[in-house]
């Protein structure tokens, strides 16, 4: 697979990532340092970074505003970063809302985190929201109703990936796996799509620039679910797979998907205006996801913040194994290695994650 970046107005660039050789103990094949007989360059272990923890007495909206703004408050503190406009002013929001009703992110978080970021300074419409999919976003409340044509988003834009206006075609992630198919509600990805592509368009997934090119940062606002091919659906693949179009081909393969994961979430402008992952645990699924099964989901009045999406993931990874064993499911498989692949490549880290998880008192 390669990885292929460049803007239009500056000299192309590339960085080659080699799955196959993470797959089988290898490593980053890197353009740069290395003689004959050298070892593939890896990037440095990623930095130590907490995950912030708060408790919800409840999941009103007053309650989440008030968490929301404890974490951004603590967020700010210990990293220096003030969340306010910069020469953009814009603010992505990447929400989720594939797995259809009743396991989006809620509602009352994305609007605390709104509020959150108006007092910092936002204009209504430099914040916007990005998801996949009009139908879900629909069904889910985050596009106006076609019977009443309100919606909780007034003054926000709303940007739908799979309409194919806010992917550039000099940003793309390339690679020899064809073919569209759509993971979740096993549809047919054709809106929009010519009929007539070429193999080479069809191997090439093109990446949403507004959360990396147009804001000043954006904020990662994922639904935790298991994964029969990636092990645990959240931040990494929200930030990635949901970002992307063409994606779904890779769930053809228990070891493309979660490489494509790892390398798309270490793209460097991807990364550099990630601020950080809010994930609310108001309701996740442990077993038979991404589809939305109620009878398997389990809530818990916590809120979790942190810029290690791979530390995130890991910790609703440990939650996942806990409820389908209790529930007399097998724990998800050791070989799916998503998250051991992200981790490689600098994306984030596991270590030391009990020392590092801070949860915030009263």
């Amino acid at each position: 697979m390669r990885l292929s970046f460049c803007r239009s107005c500056l000299t192309a660039c590339r960085w080659l990532l080699l799955p196959a050789a993470l797959l089988f103990g290898g490593g980053l094949s890197a353009q740069t340092g290395g003689g004959p007989g050298s070892g593939p360059a890896l990037p440095p272990p990623a930095p130590l970074l907490p995950v912030w923890e708060t408790s919800l007495q409840n999941f009103d909206q007053t309650i989440y505003e008030r968490e929301v703004e404890r974490l951004f408050v603590q967020f700010e503190s210990a990293t220096g970063r003030q969340l306010q406009p910069g020469v953009k002013r814009k603010v992505g929001l990447k929400i989720y809302a594939d797995s259809g009703q009743g396991l989006s992110t809620p509602h009352a978080l994305v609007h605390a985190v709104i509020s959150a970021l108006e007092r910092r300074g936002f204009d209504k419409g430099g914040i916007f929201l990005v998801g996949l999919n009009q139908l879900r976003l629909r069904l889910t409340g985050f596009l106006p109703s076609l019977v009443t044509g309100e919606t909780a988003y007034k003054g926000h834009p709303v940007f739908v990936l799979e309409s194919g206006r806010f992917f550039d075609p000099v940003w793309f992630y390339d690679s020899p796996l064809p073919n569209r198919f759509d993971p979740i509600l096993a549809e047919k990805q054709i809106e929009g799509v010519d009929a007539n592509s070429s193999a080479e368009q069809d191997r090439k997934s093109f990446l949403a620039t507004p959360l990396f090119l147009d804001a000043d940062f954006w904020i990662n606002l994922p639904v935790y679910t298991d994964h029969s091919v990636l092990g645990v659906n959240g931040a990494l693949v929200n930030a990635t797979l949901w970002n992307a179009s063409n994606t779904a081909r890779f769930f053809r393969s228990p070891a493309n998907a979660p490489a494509a994961v790892a390398e798309m979430s270490a793209i460097p402008e991807l990364r550099a205006t990630w601020a950080f992952t809010i994930a609310s645990l108001e309701r996740y699924q442990f077993i038979g996801g991404p589809y939305f099964n109620s009878l398997y989901t389990v809530s818990e009045p916590r809120l979790w913040l942190s810029a290690d999406p791979v530390a995130m993931d890991t910790l609703a990874l440990g939650k996942i194994n806990y409820w389908r064993k209790r529930s007399g499911f097998q724990a998800v498989a050791d070989e799916i290695r998503t998250l051991e692949f992200a981790e490689t490549l600098g994306v984030g880290t596991a270590r030391s994650l009990k020392s590092r998880l801070v949860i915030l008192t009263e």
